[in-house]
């Protein structure tokens, strides 16, 4: 075993010694018997932690929570937050713990981790299923090259969890830029303690947004930055039919990082009223709603910093307002990015609109990009399309690849007729086959093979598990063999429906 191997991992306490206000120093419960039945060996380099010492009994038991490196100091965090629009002033990590900062600056957090002074009545842990959830749609998102948290590892603890059966235990280890969240400035703000706020303020400027710091109000540019980036995260969101499922303040956080998958899913069919939670019975978190809830919630982050922005606090609501009210032009400029992308129409590739051959297409001109009057009619036609269509969102999107080429049977299968007008006028803007293969994939973690891998890995099989997550960490390669990852649910399937795994 190398000096590496045999050296373990330096945490830092950064935050537990920063913000004791803001955390209740916490141990771990026991995990009498761990296994380890995930590790994700490339983000254990990354971060500075040999995989080989995370495969010994030193490492699993840090991935419990059992052993504290030296320099460490767990604390289960405190926030607070509006829950399906509720707000709790008190909610906090009930089954987790921030062990410390990792050698390149991250967090390492556990969940499911037993009670804490949170809880809230609960048990504090977590069963296979939703931990394995987490590591493989985050894994997936990653892949997707979407800002989230990252699943480090995840363990057995061979403790029973008792829900509506009992189920086995585990803990994920996660990493993530930081923890900080809207709830997280929340908490601080309903202190009354506008010092505490303003220290939570520069931690995340220093650590997240150190340009803001240079800037003539420093906490209205903290706020615009996170806007920017939550306008960013959301509209990647949207481009691949992404639904949260749970997008409470405290799920918002301050690095623009998605964080918490638990009655997250994908979309299929196209529908913007698609919801999957079990307990979003409103539709309040239903796909089409997901940017203007982010927008509701930074209002919200907005509150928390009205004293620092100025202390006239009428000055300080019209300034916070005003660049709240740019939200929506900044998601829309994301998101038009984003899909011209999936069109293969790039800003810096494409033919003036009309000089393409309506025929098909040729190689991507050298001229002036397609421009918005040519591109924002054709996205507006295309809602109306998918809308109509009820299309498989992913599938359609890969179907334009071949369609770029020329052929167009592949979309035909799942629209019929009803795109060739949008087709010809898409293909006359020359759309880009290389650039549309980077944007669209072909695999993304389809619910029923979610469920499919979680049921076997719960009855203590991993191979369905370890087989997806192979696929969906590589997914935008199309490999034979492999038709079914990319297939939406059979017709006959019963509606998914998610839970928070709670």
């Amino acid at each position: 075993m190398t000096s590496q191997e045999r050296s373990g991992v330096r945490l830092t306490d950064a935050f537990a010694r920063e913000f004791p206000d803001l955390g209740v120093r916490w141990t771990a419960a026991e995990a009498p018997t761990p296994r380890l039945l995930a590790l994700n060996e490339p983000l254990a380099v990354e971060v500075g932690v040999a995989p080989a010492y995370l495969r010994g009994d030193e490492g699993l038991a840090l991935l419990t929570g059992t052993h504290v490196p030296d320099g460490s100091t767990p604390v289960a965090q405190a926030y607070a937050g509006h829950q399906f629009g509720g707000y709790s002033p008190r909610l906090g990590d009930g089954r987790a713990l921030l062990m410390g900062e990792l050698p390149d600056g991250r967090d390492l957090h556990l969940k499911g981790s037993g009670r804490t002074p949170f809880a809230r009545g609960g048990d504090g842990l977590a069963a296979v299923g939703p931990m394995l959830r987490e590591y493989l749609i985050s894994e997936a998102m990653h892949a997707l090259g979407v800002p989230t948290t990252r699943a480090l590892a995840v363990v057995g603890t061979g403790v029973a969890v008792h829900r509506e059966q009992p189920l086995p235990g585990a803990v994920l280890a996660r990493v993530a830029a930081s923890h900080l969240r809207v709830g997280t400035f929340q908490f601080a703000r309903s202190t009354g303690d506008v010092e505490l706020v303003r220290r939570l303020a520069d931690h995340a400027i220093a650590r997240h947004y150190p340009q803001a710091a240079d800037a003539e109000n420093p906490y209205l540019a903290l706020f615009t930055a996170v806007l920017d980036a939550q306008a960013s995260l959301v509209a990647q969101w949207m481009l691949l039919g992404f639904i949260h499922g749970v997008m409470n303040t405290d799920n918002t956080t301050i690095s623009g990082e998605t964080i918490d998958y638990g009655p997250c899913a994908f979309m299929e069919q196209f529908d913007p009223a698609t919801v999957f939670s079990s307990i979003d019975t409103q539709g309040r978190y239903a796909y089409g709603n997901q940017p203007p809830i982010v927008q509701w919630n930074l209002a919200r982050f907005a509150e928390t910093l009205i004293p620092l922005v100025d202390d006239d606090e009428n000055a300080a609501v019209e300034t916070l307002t005003a660049s709240l009210g740019t939200f929506p032009a900044r998601y829309q400029e994301a998101w038009t990015a984003g899909m011209r992308t999936k069109l293969g129409l790039p800003a810096a590739l494409g033919r003036p609109a009309g000089s393409g051959d309506p025929e098909g297409p040729g190689e991507p001109g050298s001229g002036e990009a397609a421009g918005p009057e040519a591109v924002e009619p054709l996205l507006e036609e295309l809602s109306r399309l998918l809308t109509a269509t009820r299309v498989d969102f992913t599938s359609f999107f890969r179907a334009l690849i071949p369609a770029a080429a020329g052929d167009t049977s592949p979309v035909r299968e799942l629209v019929g007729e009803l795109a060739d007008g949008w087709l010809a006028k898409w293909r006359a803007l020359d759309p880009s086959v290389e650039v549309m293969a980077g944007a669209n994939p072909v695999y993304i973690p389809r619910n029923h093979l979610v469920e499919e891998a979680l049921d076997a890995a719960t009855a203590g099989d991993l191979g369905p598990f370890d087989d997806l997550l192979v696929v969906v960490t590589d997914p935008y390669t199309e490999r034979p063999g492999l038709e079914r990852y990319a297939s939406p649910a059979p017709p006959d399937s019963s509606p998914h429906v998610t839970f928070c795994g709670t």
